[in-house]
């Protein structure tokens, strides 16, 4: 058992992850390295931008992709072992990894109702029932997938996962094509799946606003590295901005109106105009992505980079 100490308080840490592996990305090859401790328990956000190793990595936690090298160990059991230029020791199988993982397309058994797809990872009826309880599935256990909606496919398909009672609960974009209220219903539910069977959870996420509500841990990866280690609201509230509100979004367009320029902004299904001033203009074009927020009641616009959580355009 691993613990580290923070302000005075013990932190059971679960997992271990360095590995490495070589990846091909749009400007050539790199090297993805995780070197990283997770505490048990918690909801830890993977961010980054695409291509940067966010999925690479849930896969090699999962056994579905073999890293080159390194070492991982979870609860005390190594999972994946092998030193540089040596033959690899330990590399568990994905069935035998307590690991839980759902990916955006679902992936459930067209043939099988809810309750077929959630017994075929595990048999346990009690569980299943529990399960479909919390997930608000009961009505529906009997029904195929075919005709459930996108919201409850991906119930589903967290059941399915959770079935296996997995010590790691691995999701890549799991919410990303659902709308706002559906998606807001089920972050809601895998927090209250956190809270009650105290699984850990690793999320692949690209949306500012779930990171906040649902993580306690943002690890943001750029190029196969891990730059920022953090609090979400550290990354989006203290650090990004000491405005009294600032909201992400992309520049459309930006307009001449009598004397002024107006830049029109994208703040999730919102458009907003405001007003910017000749030195912001110089500096601003539409497709940058901003922070629009305020000081002394004065609208800002502050373009961030893109390896500073730009998660919009990917």
């Amino acid at each position: 058992m691993f613990l580290i100490i923070e302000t005075g308080s013990q932190v059971e840490i679960m997992l271990v992850s360095s590995l490495k592996k070589k990846l091909a990305g749009a400007e050539g090859d790199f090297l993805l390295h995780t070197d990283v401790e997770i505490a048990r328990g918690g909801i830890t956000a993977i961010a980054g931008p695409s291509g940067s190793g966010k999925t690479t990595f849930l896969r090699m936690l999962s056994g579905l992709t073999t890293p080159d090298e390194g070492l991982l160990e979870v609860d005390g059991e190594v999972w994946f072992r092998k030193e540089p230029g040596k033959k690899t020791v330990v590399n568990l199988k994905p069935q035998q990894r307590k690991a839980g993982v759902v990916f955006q397309g679902y992936a459930l058994f067209p043939h099988m109702s809810v309750l077929g797809n959630m017994l075929y990872a595990s048999r346990d009826m009690v569980l299943a029932e529990k399960l479909l309880h919390m997930t608000g599935l009961q009505q529906l256990k009997h029904v195929k997938p075919g005709n459930l909606s996108g919201g409850q496919k991906q119930r589903v398909a967290l059941c399915r996962a959770l079935m296996q009672q997995p010590q790691l609960l691995l999701l890549d974009e799991p919410l990303s094509a659902l709308d706002e209220a559906m998606k807001s219903v089920l972050q809601d539910e895998l927090i209250n799946v956190n809270r009650e069977l105290g699984v850990t959870i690793l999320i692949v996420t690209h949306d500012s606003s779930e990171m906040y509500k649902l993580c306690d841990r943002v690890l943001l990866f750029d190029t196969g590295r891990i730059i920022t280690d953090t609090s979400p609201r550290e990354l989006f509230v203290e650090r990004a901005t000491t405005q009294k509100f600032a909201f992400k979004g992309e520049i459309l367009e930006i307009l001449a109106v009598d004397a002024v320029s107006i830049a029109v902004v994208a703040i999730g299904n919102n458009l907003v105009e405001v007003v910017i001033d000749s030195d912001e203009k110089e500096t601003l074009k539409a497709g940058d992505i901003v922070i629009v927020g305020t000081k002394a009641f004065n609208p800002t616009v502050r373009k961030i980079a893109a390896k500073d959580f730009d998660f919009s355009r990917l």
